[in-house]
């Protein structure tokens, strides 16, 4: 049956509905029939993909339609077309079936498909005899979607994709094309508006910014060598386990050498992932830091949002390379024993047009409602949690970088924003739940999930939320039946620690005895969550100064204080993570359009201020005191608590079976020569850190290595502004 003249213009304008209705190979009543639209052609033969001949088709229409009946059943065609002198050859895309199928149409329409990144987006795959790139999208709400390229000159007209009614999917298969191939999403809204051209959702990389498009690539790589890394963290329980993060943004440690490189300003060129693996992972692991955690990696138009409004969740940001340079980088950290994690933002997504906003023309991955679905912290977009393709498509996000890219965690970004409806919204601005409260039950419901299915799928990964208000069973696990507020977080950062202890620093020593609770408070709920204490980059930005300047007192002081508040907070129970650059007390605020400071690296009390964060890492590895009960309340002991007059705390830290190592602060700059020091063990303690120790940069005081217990104390000098500790090495002799 001849389609109607209104069909055949539409299919050649580009904006008939159901493109493979009318192109392609079909059967029908009089055997076998081709349609095919072949712009420039004037003769066309058709052949199998084994270069059988079938047929001929003929010209029905001079804007490049072609028609005509083919021997054999329908199957995939190549075109051998010419117009004079001029040949070239075409394999038919609307020839081939759908990719997807009903297996995956079922588990996309439950939400329980955990390998959508193995099914939407671009994939080079072998179908039906050709190898070829398949594309999927999600727009439900479109009346025609279409993928567009640099292998088709970007017309809209060429390859109008498929839609699958059930699931708001819309895919085809383009053969003979393969990586590197740049493309976008040309989407129709159910009102008839074209929306700007869409990156792809799952692209697994994208062009350097200011470009947009999305590029045909595949994720991780072939071989890795990381087995044995892999391995020892799935069989232990990370909470007893030695863990201090050096978190670094990945465009700001060290620039690399100047490269004329398109879109890179002058002066600021981004390193590649394999010349941060030749500095980076030795330097972290001479320092002794177990871990790297990097602010996003994933795809982001704009510099100063730090990777924290990412526009391509699936793609490792162009900025440093190809994605497989990522890959390297981690199996790079992985075989050297390092650990490798990154920030992951679920909370919100920009609304720049190439991206998720308005994806089909519709409200998709956010609510309409901007009381729900708008951010005013960042003029941000909000996912909308509740709907399950978006949960999926999120889920699926954080299983995806433990698979592909084997990282070792995901710290997720701004979590207390999504649990909470009205989050930095004044009354009238927000939606409340069906029972009236503020709970985001959707959220939560996500987070529950997400975290069901990383501990379930990946031992040995882990996740860490950024929450900073009182939630209840942030690192509960989740079980059928427990407590709905509980989210299945391995770890949780303690805002509080950072926000008080801080706080006590930047006072005055003189003052610091009537503010002694900032330091003791954080230990009355140091275990009702399995705590990270963060001093992280949030901390050195936007007029909050770095943290040498944020201490007390002249510039020795100052050095001496920072020293001291690093030797207490290793003793602190909690894993440790401190921002790039603080580990030799960067001066100047970070941004990230420069370099660290390295440069005061020539100056003394900067490098000991180096060499003690180097010693610290090193004692907290190794004894298990100070790490095999961090997050437990039997691995903690206080000795002193209540010295408010001279500003001391002491505490023991344990573990089943392991020496006890004492931690004693003093935060005056009065040395206290003979402090009566309560210990439960008689005999030696080996002094085995003194943060005043001359080779940092201290006055040297101490206790000439060790110090003896009698009758249940010692009597111990103190340095001033400093914090020393000594484990228990055996009782006394004779």
């Amino acid at each position: 049956m001849k389609p109607p003249a209104t069909a055949i213009a539409a299919l050649l304008d580009g904006t008939h509905a159901d493109p493979f209705s009318l192109l392609g190979v079909l059967a029908g009543p009089g055997g076998t029939f081709a349609r095919a639209v072949l712009p420039g052609a004037r003769d066309v033969r058709a052949f199998s993909l084994a270069d059988k001949p079938l047929g001929t088709l003929e010209m029905v229409d001079e804007r490049g339609l072609f028609e005509g009946k083919l021997s054999g059943p329908p199957q995939p065609v190549r075109y051998h077309c010419s117009d004079g002198a001029h040949t070239w050859q075409v394999t038919d895309p609307f020839s081939f079936g759908p990719v997807l199928g009903p297996t995956d149409d079922f588990l996309i329409g439950e939400g329980t498909h955990f390998r959508l990144f193995d099914k939407m987006g671009a994939h080079v795959i072998d179908h039906e005899g050709a190898t070829g790139v398949h594309f999927a999208v999600w727009a439900p709400n479109a009346s025609l979607v279409a993928v567009v390229g640099d292998f088709n000159e970007w017309d809209r007209r060429r390859h109008p994709m498929r839609r699958r009614a059930d699931t708001g999917i819309w895919e085809i298969f383009i053969p003979d094309i393969a990586h590197g191939r740049a493309y976008k999403f040309r989407i129709t809204g159910p009102d008839g508006t074209v929306q700007p051209l869409k990156a792809d959702p799952y692209a697994f990389f994208s062009e350097l910014r200011p470009a947009t498009a999305s590029i045909v690539a595949a994720p991780g790589k072939a071989e890795w060598g990381d087995a044995a890394h892999r391995a020892h963290w799935a069989r232990i329980d990370a909470r007893r386990q030695p863990i201090s993060i050096y978190e670094v943004h990945a465009g700001s440690w060290r620039h690399a050498p100047h490269r004329d490189i398109p879109g890179h300003a002058e002066g600021h060129v981004f390193p590649t992932w394999d010349e941060l693996a030749d500095q980076l992972i030795p330097y972290v692991i001479d320092m002794g830091f177990t871990h790297i955690e990097f602010l996003p990696v994933s795809e982001h138009p704009y510099d100063p949002s730090w990777g924290y409004q990412t526009t391509g969740l699936y793609a490792p940001s162009a900025r440093f390379g190809e994605p497989e340079g990522f890959a390297r980088f981690v199996d790079g950290a992985h075989r050297a024993g390092l650990g490798v994690l990154i920030d992951w933002v679920p909370a919100h997504f920009p609304t720049d047009a190439h991206g998720l906003a308005k994806f089909d023309g519709t409200a998709l991955y956010e609510h309409a409602d901007p009381r729900q679905g708008f951010h005013p912290d960042w003029n941000t977009a909000i996912y909308n949690f509740g709907r399950r393709e978006v949960e999926a498509f999120l889920t699926n996000n954080a299983l995806f970088w433990a698979e592909k890219y084997h990282v070792d965690g995901l710290r997720v970004d701004a979590v207390a924003s999504m649990l909470h409806r009205d989050y930095s919204r004044e009354a009238g601005e927000w939606v409340p739940n069906e029972q009236g409260g503020r709970e985001n039950w959707e959220a939560v419901h996500f987070l529950q999930g997400m975290n069901r299915a990383v501990y379930g799928s990946h031992p040995g990964v882990v996740t860490v939320a950024e929450e900073s208000t009182t939630w209840p069973g942030v690192c509960m696990p989740v079980e059928e039946g427990g407590p709905r507020t509980a989210l299945g977080f391995g770890f949780k950062w303690n805002m509080g620690f950072m926000n008080d202890t801080l706080q006590y620093m930047a006072r005055e020593p003189i003052h610091r005895q009537h503010h002694h609770d900032d330091i003791t408070f954080g230990l009355t709920y140091a275990f009702t969550e399995n705590f990270v204490l963060p001093l992280s980059h949030d901390e050195v930005v936007h007029g909050k100064r770095s943290l040498i300047d944020k201490m007390s007192g002249d510039e020795w002081q100052q050095f001496a204080n920072l020293r001291a508040y690093y030797g207490m907070m290793w003793g602190y129970p909690g894993k440790k993570l401190l921002f790039m650059g603080q580990e030799f007390a960067q001066r100047r605020e970070w941004s990230e359009a420069r370099e660290l400071d390295w440069g005061l690296l020539h100056h003394a009390p900067h490098w000991g201020v180096r060499a003690c964060v180097r010693d610290l890492n090193r004692v907290y590895r190794a004894l298990p005191a100070l790490h095999a009960r961090d997050c437990e309340s039997d691995g903690f002991e206080w000795v002193v608590v209540d010295d408010a007059a001279a500003s001391v705390f002491a505490w023991l830290r344990k573990a089943p079976g392991e020496n006890p190592v004492a931690v004693v602060s003093n935060f005056t700059p009065a040395v206290h020569w003979h402090y009566r020091l309560p210990l439960p063990h008689e005999g030696t303690w080996r002094e085995v850190l003194n943060s005043d120790a001359a080779i940092y940069g201290g006055s040297g005081q101490g206790n000439q290595g060790a110090i003896e217990v009698k009758n249940g104390a010692a009597l111990v000098i103190v340095p001033p502004l400093a914090t020393v500790m000594f484990e228990f090495i055996g009782s006394l002799q004779g």
